[in-house]
């Protein structure tokens, strides 16, 4: 064998303390990411606190380790935990120190603010850098599956079953150990844990039937507040303190989550709806986010162009497809000045023309449009100058979130209730909105930075 090989030292200690900065590139995004942490004025942070009267982390490097790890595909607390041994970058940002991941996911877990202001920040850095000029906005909405299945799902009145059953079974297991103690038998060692698994899930399953109950009670009074603001209803006086239909279901693993799908052709899977406003102007920046339990899209419109905040810059144009097409959003944002161009109907939002796929079953049902506002606004789009503005819809917000499902990696979240996969989805698209500013810093004058 002729070939020269690389020698390959494991054993030779090394004489000196190695910089970590020489193992990484100047134009590293760590560096940039540590670098803009230094510039946000981040003040709503909680640190973990402990009793025990030891150092804590310091906030901003939690938060530029996360935003760091979240850029390249690492979200669980326990893989973040182990970059900060295996990853240099990550090494590097931590100071050589390492947070365990219970540390990690505190942090994230009770930081909602703080994201929520980093979020605002880099927007407002980026407008001061001359990289966001917010004035058309594209809004969608995708499903991220929730950390939960959906055979965990049990519908209303299946739970009242299981309920009534549990109890049984908790009062015959009791009379069972009772009088196995007043006889002195052997052998029931097993019957106080029987009893205490029962009694978990027959607790889980009252939380669960009260969490039906009480999003009846909730339906209901927004279905009251509606009938006192349009005045009095044909049909008379609605039934009060009615039980959740038979049907209504809740999951047992994650109650806020819901079960969805994309279309008649997919399969149902609980998730999360998430919406981002994206700036269709160029920087192709996520300027609005959140997360809704609605599988459709058709009563987010008003709430997704009110979730840009005013940092980001004055927002004059909406794109959207046909599932945000609602005649009173539409009507109500048109007066306040918005320029809309919300597609109507399956002619404005078609499938392919030549489908590879097999026509459905089911003939699709053609509805007419009668809806005044809905067909001056299809009109619109149709117009010529409507196809060029709609046409960019396409180009901006979906590539968004093939980045965030792709690379970062954030197909199904971690964490479980609305609150806290709010906080995941704004951290994945401050992590996105970190590597737009840095691709757009970086890119030569006149080039584009997609």
């Amino acid at each position: 064998m002729s070939e020269r090989l690389k020698n390959v030292d494991r054993e030779t200690a090394m004489l000196l303390p190695p910089d970590l900065r020489e193992w990484i590139p100047e134009d590293d995004f760590v560096h940039f990411i540590i670098e803009t942490c230094k510039r946000l004025n981040l003040t709503a942070f909680k640190l973990n606190r402990r009793g025990t009267g030891s150092e804590q982390y310091p906030p901003w490097m939690m938060l530029e380790l996360l935003v760091y790890c979240y850029s390249q595909g690492i979200l669980s607390s326990r893989k973040i935990e182990r970059a900060t041994y295996r990853d240099v970058a990550v090494r590097y940002l931590t100071g050589d120190t390492h947070p365990d991941h219970d540390t990690i996911c505190t942090f994230r877990r009770e930081n909602k603010e703080l994201i929520e202001q980093a979020f605002v920040e880099v927007l407002r850095l980026a407008r001061e850098m001359g990289l966001l000029k917010v004035g058309t906005i594209s809004i969608d909405g995708t499903h991220v599956k929730a950390n939960a299945s959906k055979y965990r799902s049990v519908r209303y009145d299946r739970l009242k079953e299981l309920d009534e059953k549990l109890r049984e079974d908790i009062k015959e297991l009791m009379e069972k150990a009772e009088a196995a103690d007043k006889a002195g038998e052997q052998g029931h060692d097993r019957l106080p844990q029987e009893i205490a698994r029962r009694e978990v899930l027959s607790e889980r399953i009252s939380e669960a039937i009260q969490e039906l109950e009480n999003r009846e009670k909730e339906r209901e009074e927004d279905q009251a507040d509606e009938e006192s603001n349009d005045g009095p209803g044909t049909d008379g006086p609605q039934e009060r303190g009615k039980k959740p239909d038979d049907r209504q279901q809740i999951n047992l693993s994650d109650a806020d989550s819901r079960l969805m799908r994309k279309s008649r052709r997919d399969n149902w899977e609980q998730a999360y709806n998430a919406q981002a406003a994206v700036d269709a102007d160029g920087s192709y920046m996520i300027v609005g986010n959140y997360v809704t339990q609605s599988a459709g899209d058709k009563g987010e419109l008003k709430k997704a162009v009110a979730s840009v905040p005013e940092e980001a810059g004055t927002v004059k144009g909406v794109l959207a497809d046909a599932g945000y097409a609602s005649s009173k959003a539409i009507d109500e944002l048109s007066e306040e000045g918005y320029d809309l161009y919300i597609a109507v109907g399956r002619g404005d939002n078609a499938e392919r023309e030549y489908d590879f796929r097999p026509p459905s079953a089911q003939p699709q049902k053609k509805t007419k449009i009668r809806d005044e506002t809905l067909l001056a606004m299809q009109a619109k789009v149709r117009s010529e100058e409507g196809k060029k503005m709609y046409a960019r819809r396409k180009s901006t917000s979906e590539p968004v979130f093939g980045i965030i499902k792709q690379v970062i990696g954030l197909r199904q979240f971690l964490l479980r209730g609305l609150e806290k996969v709010s906080i995941e989805w704004n951290l994945a698209c401050l992590a996105y909105n970190m590597g737009r500013v840095w691709r757009m810093q970086m890119a030569p004058p006149g080039q584009s930075s997609g």
